[in-house]
């Protein structure tokens, strides 16, 4: 009887894929649509080569990379958070939770300033086809970043309330899943429109 319930929390605890089939659905149709616009942009800058070059070095790659590093180490702190409700530490996981979405803040703040920066300067969507797909998908992804801290923000509450614990925990997971679905796309993002020439 005891190997039986020690089965049935170890199906609970190492859950796989992780956190609810749900989210799963929902982050495989948001990497499609990610991957359309990532073709979209490939597709375009392939045709307009030098158009995209020169526009490309007029963005801030510094602030890039300090964005880079932010949700990196957002999604370390997501990993510890996982880790500490596994082990049943429920206010170190929101801890955990709440030190991710201070890197998600940093993020923002950074990202802010550069827009500001771009129009500033008058530019827009209009501007060029480069700055239609630069604006296009940082902010597509900027908001999925303000989403994934509203997610993180929601769990962390229900965790600081002792909402879950070394067996129940598919809450956690399920936020987790999603803030490193925003990290994976922001890793593809940086590269492609900030580095690769």
């Amino acid at each position: 009887m005891t190997q039986a319930v020690d089965a049935i929390n170890l199906n609970t605890v190492n859950r796989y894929p992780p956190g609810d089939l749900a989210i799963w659905i929902f982050i495989l149709a948001e990497l499609s649509v990610f991957a359309a616009f990532f073709g979209a942009y490939a597709f375009t800058r392939m045709n307009n080569v030098a158009l995209f070059n020169e526009f490309q070095l007029h963005l801030d790659r510094e602030a890039a990379l300090i964005n880079t590093l932010a949700l990196i180490t957002s999604s370390y702190f997501v990993v510890r958070a996982v880790a500490a409700i596994k082990d049943g530490h429920h206010l170190i996981c929101s801890r955990w939770l709440v030190a991710a979405m201070g890197m998600g803040a940093v993020f923002l703040v950074v990202k802010v300033g550069e827009y500001a920066h771009h129009f500033g300067q008058g530019i827009n969507l209009s501007t060029n086809t480069f700055y239609m797909f630069y604006l296009s998908l940082t902010v597509f992804h900027f908001m999925h970043v303000i989403m994934g801290m509203v997610i993180l923000a929601a769990v962390a509450i229900k965790a600081k309330k002792g909402g879950y614990n070394a067996t129940e925990h598919t809450g956690v997971e399920t936020g987790a899943s999603y803030w490193h679905m925003v990290d994976l796309v922001w890793l593809i993002l940086f590269p492609l429109v900030y580095v690769m020439r």
